[in-house]
């Protein structure tokens, strides 16, 4: 009989990050019966409405709505009741044998949790990871706490999620699965992605995303108008330098960032131009091109390193990541913003060094280790141990 497996998606990003891993499943359809179910994000016209953009093909689909028109801290509080709601109806149907999840947001949260309750196993891709300055941190955890196997991208991380308590045999270090999009894709050439855009690319390029610091209490207004404030001095000095935006995700205040980017892109239109969503292909292909990418993305800190191109890391959102030596981290001001632009452009010695980094995250082939593993596992809904590590305290 064959194992039902679901998959979540809930925004852009994750969803191309898991689409090597649920070709896959599919490739493996004479063990594994397939469903995705879509939510948060993807289900927006806010936030391009990137159900569009999802290979629909061969897979049995389910959509749930959950996002309230708000990103206010109680608006998120209660699309998670309403997402959990809609997810318990789905599960129902399916009735799955294996839930699979990535990362921390609070729509994987909230599967989470109804999957859990339902006493459905959840498999948990990046878990042990540490992102002190995003609420994610907590979720992620929690996440750890409610799956019964994990799937982490370093060494470090898997003894994170052990150090949590999860029994050693149901903690896989597979490596950080965007990384298998960048081996096999194939990526488009100057002029096709120029042609995609509807945007010519500069001398000098930047690709940015910046998201809101959810964990900390400071105004976004005020500190995106800092880092703004730094990108409009680079650009005037530099003429030639072309930034493409994209634009905030559905977390607390990101609107605040959206209005920002879309006033700053009609301040230089020339030379900046803002995106709902990329896609996977036009991301990864400009990133190929870009001089940097400059922000707050977890995709600067594990992806981008893969190209040997550099990443501003703005702010604390991912602070208590592992970072590839190519990745600056800068505080949010406006100097040392301006700094690390003219170093990522035109410091000889720094673009040298670039050329030799190690990518931290893995090698490429984090799907086809975890469908392996997923052959041999045992679905069961258990009640797991508390795995207690001998510290010699």
């Amino acid at each position: 009989m064959k194992k039902k497996i679901c998959v979540f998606t809930g925004t852009r990003a994750e969803y191309w990050l898991l689409k090597p891993l649920i070709d896959k499943l599919k490739k493996n359809d004479n063990i594994f019966e397939l469903y995705l179910v879509i939510s948060g994000m993807h289900l927006s016209k806010e936030f391009g409405y990137t159900y569009r953009d999802i290979d629909k093909n061969g897979i049995k689909i389910e959509t749930v709505e959950m996002l309230l028109s708000s990103d206010s801290e109680v608006g998120i509080t209660k699309s998670v009741g309403v997402g959990i709601i809609g997810y318990a109806d789905v599960l129902n149907r399916i009735k799955p044998d294996l839930v699979v999840l990535l990362g921390d947001r609070f729509e994987t949260f909230a599967f989470a949790s109804a999957s859990f309750l339902m006493r459905i196993s959840i498999a948990h891709l990046h878990g042990g990871e540490l992102t002190f300055g995003a609420i994610d941190e907590s979720l992620r955890h929690a996440i750890t706490k409610l799956s019964m196997f994990h799937f982490t991208s370093t060494e470090e991380y898997r003894k994170n999620v052990i150090q949590m308590g999860e029994e050693p045999d149901r903690v896989f270090n597979v490596g950080a699965i965007g990384l298998d999009n960048i081996k096999k894709m194939k990526l488009l050439s100057k002029d096709e992605l120029e042609k995609s855009l509807n945007f010519k690319l500069g001398k000098y390029n930047f690709l940015f995303t910046f998201h809101p610091e959810t964990i900390y209490k400071e105004k976004t207004e005020e500190s995106f108008r800092i880092i703004l404030n730094s990108l409009r001095k680079i650009l005037n000095e530099v003429k030639d330098l072309k930034i493409i935006f994209t634009k905030a995700n559905a977390d607390h205040e990101g609107s605040i960032i959206n209005r920002m980017l879309e006033d700053f892109v009609r301040e230089f239109k020339n030379q900046t131009i803002l995106f709902d969503s990329l896609g996977s292909l036009r991301y990864l292909s400009l990133v190929s091109y870009v001089n940097a990418v400059v922000g707050n993305s977890s995709s600067g800190i594990i992806e981008v390193p893969s190209f040997k191109k550099p990443t501003i890391n703005i702010g604390r959102r991912q602070e208590g990541r592992i970072k590839a030596e190519s990745v600056i981290d800068v505080n949010i001001n406006e100097n040392e913003l301006y700094e690390s632009y003219k170093k990522v452009l035109f410091d000889k010695d720094f673009k040298e060094k670039l050329k030799f980094i190690k990518n931290p995250y893995g090698d490429g082939n984090t799907s086809e280790k975890i469908i392996e593993i997923l052959k041999g596992l045992d679905f069961t809904f258990r009640k797991k141990e508390f795995f207690k590590i001998d510290f010699n305290l």
